[in-house]
């Protein structure tokens, strides 16, 4: 999972950078060219979308710098976290769902991955298989059991027995 990550974080900064370095410049004499900069609105956007790219390549650089702190050796085994993969009964409902932990800035709901800061990612955290944990959502307290954990040493293979 942790590859994972990091490549998705490479091939965004390397299309930013791209953006940054190629397109934007070009935009930007291209909006010059066309004279009065106060009221060109091709040159205002290049430069709030230069601003915005500058910003988004910081957050994946500092996103990288805290990948490569994560020390999987020394997570927990048995209790859910980041890069758990967590199969849940939602006892309400009556409804079994699986779920990967992950951090905010890669959730995809459609594919079941939930980020660590949502409700049900930090109510999930450091849950034990066959525990049931009570998360509060938006529309009310839910109940949930957690039917099947993989964390993320156990995945990577270096879970401690």
């Amino acid at each position: 999972m942790l590859d994972e990550i990091r490549e998705r974080i490479d091939a965004e900064i390397e299309e930013l950078t791209h953006e940054l370095n190629v397109e934007l410049p070009e935009r930007i004499n291209k909006a010059v060219e066309h004279g009065d900069l106060k009221e060109n609105s091709e040159y205002k956007f290049a430069l709030e979308r230069q601003g915005f790219v500058q910003a988004r390549i910081g957050q994946l650089q500092q996103r990288m710098s805290e990948l490569s702190k994560i020390d999987v050796d020394n997570m927990p085994a048995d209790r859910v976290g980041f890069g758990s993969k967590v199969r849940v009964h939602d006892l309400e409902m009556d409804q079994k769902m699986d779920l990967t932990i992950v951090a905010g800035d890669f959730m995809d709901l459609d594919s079941g991955q939930v980020s660590m800061a949502s409700p049900i990612g930090s109510g999930l955290k450091g849950a034990k298989e066959g525990e049931e944990v009570v998360i509060s959502l938006p529309i009310g307290e839910r109940k949930y059991k957690v039917l099947k954990l993989e964390t993320l040493p156990q995945q990577m293979g270096v879970a401690k027995d």
